[in-house]
């Protein structure tokens, strides 16, 4: 979902809903047990959300499989796990 800011609101306001938006938004898809993300992976505006539709178990396991194949974190470091 992409939201556009009214050229009547500021970006600084905008922002701040935008946050308070998204925390409601993720919440609803956490409770139907839904995706934060589609095909193209969480992004890096979405990543500190990805605890919304995945378990904290899911996490520990894709930063273990992320470490099986990049050791070195030489892979798009960053993009998912700090």
């Amino acid at each position: 979902m992409n939201t556009m800011k009214p050229q009547t609101l500021g970006k600084e306001e905008f922002i701040q809903i935008c946050k308070e938006m998204d925390e409601k938004l993720f919440s609803l898809v956490k409770k139907h047990q839904g995706s934060i993300s589609a095909e193209h992976g969480i992004g890096l505006l979405k990543k500190s959300a990805l605890h919304f539709s995945r378990s904290p178990a899911e996490l520990a396991l894709m930063k273990q499989i992320k470490k099986v194949f990049d050791p070195d974190h030489l892979l798009n470091p960053g993009k998912i796990f700090d």
